[in-house]
């Protein structure tokens, strides 16, 4: 009898923790050395994982008894210029090597698209650890990381500000408060609930801190969370939504000149920081971040806000889907002139063409439909190709979380 006879897939459940993290452990070769090193001994990693597979729609494949195969779903919302999504955050994809290549994971990430489906999920994000074997199965590249070093001498000139900075507790209301404010006017921003704040802190040391910057009516306008060691000042995260409170934040940053030599830092904005500093020249590295994937193309569509016109437009256009035979055929998308957008299957025939990894990177705004039709990924005629430029938000996606 082969062993592939004896598989079966089912939800994974808590009493399958224990399995969960050593699986995950093993594909992601999380060691003792590396727990150690944030000072967790593994009954804190289950203890922290254990709350995530209450919340989480985890499948797996079992040989027997044995968890050998899964894929995590976890109930998450993101801001689509300016509209509120139910996301599926898929994590935790992993495999035993010595069950590869018996499509394992192909009828796992097909299980889970069609229950972020049922459950009106419209969209799914996750954090590539292969962009090839992705971009296969549907997703696609919405956002970048942008990693800076800046020399002691380089930083930025106190600027006087109205507003004031606090150091506060890194899981405190007001570092959450201050994010909420950030991300419901940010594109493609996480709406974090407690499941996504844990997975945010989950492989952060205890030196992490945080300080937040209050505007003169006391509201929290964003903050920074860093750590100091060894005369190096690490930027997790900066967040602001508007130029005084970033301003403020910098005059933190800068007060620390006598106690360091450089600041190392991400940043998640498609706005290179170089341009902002006095001393431009700086050491910059963009790199991909996160992927996203269209999981419901009628529905996602439905909620999708693009632009108002005085006139309704329409596009006819086979769409190609690796995996979803309901993102597959001839579709019609029709904009009213208020921007509301509708699909519709239809039986016309046309040359133009797209995928989903097309269509996901585009309508998030990752990639112009100009540059898209230049590289051969968008066929379409020189009038459509206008009208989905007027059609669509020039911003490109901001994404600073990690699952």
């Amino acid at each position: 009898m082969s062993r592939k006879r004896n598989l079966k897939m089912k939800k994974v459940g808590l009493e399958h923790l224990a399995q969960y993290n050593q699986l995950l452990r093993y594909v992601f070769q999380v060691t003792d050395q590396d727990l150690q090193q944030i000072g967790w001994e593994e009954k804190e990693m289950i203890r922290a994982k254990s709350p995530t597979l209450k919340q989480a729609d985890v499948m797996g494949w079992f040989d027997g008894d044995k968890l050998i195969s899964q894929v995590a779903v976890y109930p998450m919302q993101v801001r689509i210029f300016g509209h509120t999504y139910s996301m599926g955050g898929l994590t935790g994809v992993g495999t035993y090597p010595e069950y590869a290549n018996q499509g394992l994971m192909h009828k796992l990430l097909y299980e889970s698209l069609k229950h972020m489906k049922e459950k009106h999920q419209t969209i799914s994000y996750l954090y590539p650890y292969s962009i090839p074997y992705y971009r296969r199965k549907g997703w696609e590249i919405i956002s970048d990381k942008i990693t800076f070093e800046i020399r002691d001498y380089q930083l930025p000139k106190n600027k006087r500000v109205t507003g004031e900075v606090e150091r506060v507790a890194i899981e405190s209301d007001e570092v959450k408060n201050a994010y909420h404010r950030f991300a419901l006017q940010t594109h493609g921003a996480l709406l974090r609930d407690e499941l996504a704040w844990n997975e945010y802190f989950l492989w952060d040391s205890d030196d992490l801190m945080a300080a937040v910057y209050y505007n003169d009516q006391g509201d929290p306008d964003g903050y920074v969370l860093y750590w100091i060691k060894e005369e190096v000042f690490h930027i997790k995260d900066m967040i602001f939504i508007n130029e005084e409170a970033r301003s403020g934040l910098w005059n933190f940053i800068s007060a620390h000149f006598s106690m360091i030599t450089k600041v190392i830092g991400n940043t998640y904005t498609d706005e290179p920081l170089a341009f902002l500093l006095e001393d431009a020249d700086i050491k910059e590295s963009i790199s991909p971040y996160f992927m996203a994937r269209i999981v419901d193309l009628e529905l996602f569509i439905s909620q999708y806000p693009f632009k108002p016109d005085t006139i309704e437009r329409e596009w006819t256009f086979i769409m190609d889907d690796p995996i979803l035979s309901w993102n597959q055929g001839p579709f019609k998308l029709s904009i009213s002139t208020d921007g509301k957008g509708e699909i519709t299957r239809t039986s016309t025939r046309t040359h133009d063409k797209i995928d989903i990894q097309t269509m996901t990177t585009m309508l998030l705004g990752y990639k112009r439909p100009d540059y898209l039709h230049k590289i051969g990924r968008l066929t379409c005629s020189a009038e459509t190709l206008d009208m989905l430029e007027d059609a669509i938000e020039q911003q490109t996606p901001y994404f600073s979380d990690y699952f």
